[in-house]
């Protein structure tokens, strides 16, 4: 596909915008910057920034950077700033932005795929140490997040990053985020296809081209050739799902449209099947309508499921097709449902080639320099040399030889990395949380972390599957309504009239199986402290009332509301 231009070149016809004519798309003539962010990335493209970082803000410290740079472009580099110490949550949504930042950055190191060599882990945990006071944190999106990171040592964090072929760039912002990959690409057994090259192919083509950095918002991809269903397909903007054509064969099911956060949509198919060497086409089609079609007026109407919810999927195939592929996509059949309920391949698994990978349970995706270190040296000593991080906040070491199994599966057990987690620890998934995060309301990675203990001796015995997913604030990093158990952080009142940290809670959310959104019990609040009674004595009801082989979901979709409250 030929490289897009920034703006839609006046020449080419364009349908009209249907009844959104007045929602900033550039396919309709809109180039007028509706809101402050449209204006900060027209006055200057974010990925000019790293210049600035390293010539000038790198030098002069914090106080030199630039308001829109700080806040908005810098994004374009995976650099948040994080939450100042001790401002409760009653003030995130009052203070003003400045009186929130800290003078640290979250790092975001984008890992397309969740690929990692034991010399990129062992170089993340470097940095882990060096400048990020030992925090690491792997991401429900395959990435590692680094804190307290200084804008004076960013010129030297990049290069010990990229010399072993890593990224920050396009990690956060208005752009093509990390592409969501298989963990277990190419080496398992059960795979329809490998995705490996399309992802490649997708990164070499947008990550850092000026034609998609401008996007209306943040734009999520996915591509995985597993029967598993291993990249929650269904919450991205962009998905490519392997499949087996009866005529053509393998290839990829497209769909597009979904999103969580605070209006929540699945994902819809095309009905459209893509071969492998397609799909890098298709994806830049996808991106390309988002950029031009895409809703720009209003921030919290910038995603990419609002313009698909308005189109449907028949007019976006159309669309995508007649004015960017410029050729008919064939038709093909949806994926099959997973057998397994887990899809985060955790335990000790044959590959094709008669090897195994291992995958291991950190708690809520914690961990740190030092350990990855220690990760790094035992997939050396182990296997390959080959890493993975997965969707769930989990990780892989890749071809173990049969009789080093047993070695591996000790020493990972011995950092607290089990290849066997009770339920609770397998299941539970916590956002970063107002300890860094500016729009935090209330405290996720150790609670969940102490909720995983608390649970698991109140419920030594419990072994069904059960998600429990934990979020700070209503933007659903930790995809809480899809969850058995999402848990919205915001203040509650308590018993004495205080107001403290608490959860809104959502029951029964699932994917892949029946995919819906989680069940909202009316004025149904739980605090901090009240969580481990509360989810213990749902998980007792659901264990005495289930039926035979019935998942929480569908439990908690018939349950009476007085059992759920």
């Amino acid at each position: 596909m030929a490289d897009t231009p920034q703006r839609p070149a006046a020449a080419r016809p364009r349908r009209k915008a249907g009844r959104h004519r007045g929602e900033g798309q550039w396919a309709a003539g809109h180039f007028t910057p509706l809101n402050g962010n449209e204006q900060t990335k027209k006055d200057d493209d974010g990925l000019h920034v790293r210049r600035r970082i390293e010539t000038i803000y790198a030098h002069r410290g914090f106080e030199s950077i630039d308001g829109a740079d700080l806040r908005g472009r810098m994004r374009w580099w995976g650099l948040y700033t994080q939450r100042k110490p001790g401002i409760s949550g009653g003030k995130t949504a009052v203070l003003a932005p400045e009186e929130l930042d800290d003078e640290y950055f979250m790092l975001r190191v984008r890992i397309d795929g969740g690929r990692l060599t034991t010399a990129q882990l062992r170089v993340v945990g470097e940095v882990s140490q060096e400048f990020a006071r030992g925090t690491a944190d792997i991401t429900d999106r395959q990435n590692v997040q680094f804190h307290w990171i200084r804008v004076e040592d960013m010129p030297e964090i990049w290069r010990r990053l990229e010399s072993v072929g890593l990224s920050t760039t396009e990690a956060c912002g208005d752009t093509p985020r990390v592409i969501l990959g298989s963990p277990v690409a190419g080496i398992a057994k059960d795979e329809i296809i490998d995705g490996t090259p399309a992802l490649e192919e997708i990164a070499r083509r947008v990550v850092g081209n000026p034609a998609y950095s401008n996007l209306p918002r943040k734009f999520k991809s996915a591509v995985s050739g597993s029967p598993v269903l291993d990249v929650v397909h269904e919450i991205n903007d962009v998905s490519f799902v392997g499949v087996e054509h009866p005529e053509l064969g393998p290839g990829f099911d497209v769909w597009v449209g979904g999103g969580l956060s605070t209006n929540p949509k699945l994902g819809v198919r095309l009905g459209a099947w893509v071969p492998i060497e397609d799909v890098a086409d298709v994806h830049e089609g996808v991106v390309s309508i988002f950029r031009d079609y895409g809703y720009r007026r209003l921030r919290n109407r910038a995603r990419l499921k609002y313009l698909v919810a308005d189109w449907g999927p028949e007019k976006f195939r159309q669309v995508l097709e007649d004015e960017y592929l410029l050729r008919t996509m064939a038709d093909g059949p949806a994926p099959a449902q997973p057998v397994q309920r887990w899809r985060d391949h955790v335990g000790v698994h044959e590959q094709r080639d008669g090897r195994y990978y291992v995958g291991f349970a950190p708690r809520v995706g914690r961990v740190d320099g030092a350990t990855l270190g220690k990760i790094a040296d035992l997939a050396e000593a182990h296997g390959s040399g080959r890493v993975r991080t997965t969707v769930e906040q989990k990780m892989i070491i890749l071809d173990v030889e049969q009789e080093q199994v047993p070695s591996l599966t000790e020493a990972l057990e011995a950092l607290d990395l089990t290849t066997t987690p009770s339920v609770f620890r397998r299941g539970t998934m916590a956002c970063t949380g107002i300890e860094f995060c500016k729009l935090a309301i209330v405290e996720t990675k150790g609670r969940g972390a102490r909720l995983i203990d608390e649970l698991e001796q109140r419920l030594p015995d419990f072994d069904e599957p059960v998600t429990i997913n934990l979020n700070g604030c209503p933007n659903s990093c930790a995809r809480i309504q899809v969850a058995d158990i999402g848990l919205k952080g915001q203040l509650v009142t308590d018993a004495d009239g205080n107001q403290v940290e608490g959860y809104q809670v959502h029951l029964g959310g699932s994917l892949g199986l029946e995919p819906g959104f989680g069940r909202k019990v009316r004025g149904l609040k739980v605090t901090a402290d009240e969580l481990p009674d509360y989810i213990e004595r749902v998980l007792r009801a659901y264990a005495e009332q289930r039926e035979d082989g019935e998942r929480f979901a569908q439990w908690a979709a018939r349950a009476d509301e007085g059992v759920l409250a």
